[in-house]
């Protein structure tokens, strides 16, 4: 069988129909995944009675001791599970072996299991011997995320895990703070789950099986929340800057923008919030309301103030300088982003640095 890490995942996580035992091969570029898929595959083995143990491939020839592994017979224990990590690929004999293995473990003779961890195999290597015992009579998971948006699918379950739903603004708030890292997003998310929600019993603590485990309820993270819980070197945040520019103070929008510049705060996330209250301005100064636009109570002065210092004139260029913006973070103009940035968000305190 083989599988995307995304769709096996959840279910190892509430495995009351997984069978751990058998063939299992987890591929893929990705570290983090493997190791969440040891951590839901431990708490089954676990659960199941198995002792884990550990086979690190230094030749092809150590697939004979994963083989001595399965057929050594323990006084103690009931079945094994054996972690086996690196990229040297069994030869003929052991792949002989791990089909007998595979074909006792599917017809329920062989309580064993077998997860071999390798880096991520292409679709030429998929037509060797060696892999068709783990996609014919095993289990194959994909450990690969192919863009954001699985990558958010994937935070999305651990947050639910932590009882916390992060509204649309949110999630992107975290990915521009996370700079896109999927380990740092999953800290961010552990350390939200401390001050917003109850917490569930963790997988390093784990003698518990998923399925015990209740769902805790969900509560909803919005960006400010967000902001709260993230630690930044800054002295200012972005929603400081957000704050001056609103409130057209020239001034403090230069000092913030320096002091965000000296602590490395990350560009895309600086323009992020210049962007979100360019575009706002402009949808309100062509009619639309407030409150439709999910503009809080507190703030609206604030932006409806900013929109008196515009006129429809001064506005016109606007997306042009943010699509600059856009292409200096990316590197793909000569002139610095900050400088850019810094012009862009001048202009929502009605000053011009170029004509």
């Amino acid at each position: 069988m083989q599988d995307t890490f995304l769709n096996v995942y959840p279910k190892l996580l509430l495995p009351s129909n997984i069978r751990p035992t058998g063939l299992w091969l987890g591929h893929g570029d990705e570290p983090l995944l493997q190791q969440w898929l040891i951590d839901a595959m431990r708490i089954i083995w676990q659960a199941q009675s198995l002792v884990v143990k550990r086979v690190e491939l230094v030749s092809a020839k150590t697939w004979q001791e994963v083989l001595s592994e399965l057929n050594s017979l323990s006084l103690f224990d009931d079945a094994t599970a054996i972690i086996v990590t690196g990229n040297h690929k069994p030869d003929k004999s052991v792949q002989d072996e791990l089909t007998a293995f595979a074909t006792d473990a599917n017809t329920g003779n062989n309580p064993n299991s077998v997860l071999w961890l390798t880096a991520k195999v292409d679709n030429r290597a998929k037509s060797s011997k060696w892999y068709q015992p783990f996609a014919q009579l095993g289990h194959v998971i994909d450990c690969n995320l192919y863009n954001e948006n699985q990558r958010q699918q994937l935070l999305q379950i651990h947050a639910h895990r932590f009882g916390l739903a992060l509204v649309p603004e949110a999630w992107q708030f975290l990915m521009m703070q996370t700079e896109h890292h999927l380990l740092s997003a999953y800290q961010a998310l552990w350390r939200l789950s401390y001050l917003f929600s109850p917490q569930i019993p963790s997988q390093a603590e784990g003698e518990l099986n998923a399925q015990d485990i209740p769902a805790p309820p969900l509560i909803n993270i919005d960006v400010e929340a967000l902001q709260s819980a993230l630690v930044s070197d800054a002295q200012y945040s972005v929603f400081d800057l957000s704050d001056a520019m609103l409130a057209g103070n020239a001034a403090q929008v230069v000092k913030i923008i320096e002091q965000l510049k000296s602590t490395e705060e990350p560009t895309p996330l600086v323009l992020w919030a210049i962007s979100k209250d360019m575009r706002l301005i402009m949808q309100l100064m062509s009619g639309q309301d407030a409150q439709s636009l999910g503009i809080w109570s507190s703030k609206q002065s604030l932006y409806h103030s900013a929109c008196r210092r515009q006129s429809l004139h001064s506005i016109a260029d606007w997306p042009d300088i943010l699509y600059q913006c856009d292409k200096a973070v990316k590197g793909l103009v000569r002139q610095p982003a900050w400088e850019l940035i810094l012009q862009a968000a001048l202009r929502v305190t009605g000053v011009r640095l170029f004509a």
